[in-house]
């Protein structure tokens, strides 16, 4: 082997190395953009249950309220409102409601929208929660 041939393939080596030179900037690029994709997905996610979740607190402290013995179904929804004063900012327009109560049974219906990162996306939420209204009977 002369010593011509010896530095040739050293520079063909040296050449193969260099030919990806500047792919990790377009790599990293796009897999930012996924990553950061699936961090919003994950916190939008988030969002949502948190709201379910406040909503549905809501719903079952009205209707605790709403039926203990001599209260009304007016008790029950000012009781949710109340709670979703103090906790509900993940809830916004809420709306609470007692229709479908009946004289045996009340239930509360907590219906509003979620806190979105993406501008036009409108994610609605609704919770019910029931249960007997305590009355006296005889035996």
């Amino acid at each position: 082997m002369s010593v011509q041939t010896g530095t040739w393939r050293r520079w063909r080596f040296v050449d193969r190395l260099r030919g990806d030179a500047g792919v990790a900037s377009p790599e990293f690029a796009v897999l930012a953009v996924v990553v950061l994709a699936l961090v919003f997905t994950a916190i939008q996610v988030g969002f949502y249950f948190h709201a379910r979740e406040v909503a549905q607190s809501a719903a079952r402290q009205g209707a605790d309220a709403g039926r203990q013995f001599g209260a009304g179904p007016g008790d029950g929804v000012s009781q949710a409102q109340q709670f979703l004063s103090r906790y509900g900012n993940s809830v916004r327009g809420a709306q609470v409601s007692s229709s479908g109560s009946t004289a045996e049974e009340i239930r509360i219906t907590v219906t509003g929208s979620v806190a979105t990162l993406v501008p036009g996306l409108e994610l609605d939420v609704t919770q019910h929660a029931a249960g007997p209204i305590e009355r006296w009977t005889n035996p």
